[in-house]
């Protein structure tokens, strides 16, 4: 059974579900959000997976010390991928403008 912080998930869906272009499904059987057929966010055990444009991602890792590599199921890092741990559920919507960058940036590749 897989494992996540549902008051994670409740904040989540608060503030992504909101979106027309958001749907939520599932992952590896863990809560998540696509935009369209392409997985955008995740939960993920205590915290939140969030693909994004690689250089962002890349400034996130290198400066915020509540983000690591993504690597659901112990595979390989990707490089278009974060992790975001953080205890407070709370705590996730002083990331909103990096959820709002993960939308956008999977939007713009549908539109290719």
């Amino acid at each position: 059974m897989a494992n996540f912080n549902p008051e994670h998930k409740t904040v989540l869906d608060n503030m992504i579900l909101g979106y027309p272009q958001i749907r939520p499904g599932k992952m590896f059987g863990f809560p998540a959000y696509y935009v369209g057929k392409k997985l955008c966010i995740c939960l993920y055990e205590q915290g939140v997976g969030i693909k994004l444009p690689e250089q962002i991602a890349a400034k996130l890792l290198e400066t915020d010390q509540n983000v690591i590599p993504f690597q659901p199921m112990g595979k390989s890092k990707m490089r278009e991928w974060i992790q975001i741990n953080l205890q407070r559920s709370e705590d996730y919507r002083k990331y909103q403008d990096v959820f709002d960058e993960a939308i956008r940036h999977l939007m713009a590749q549908q539109e290719k």
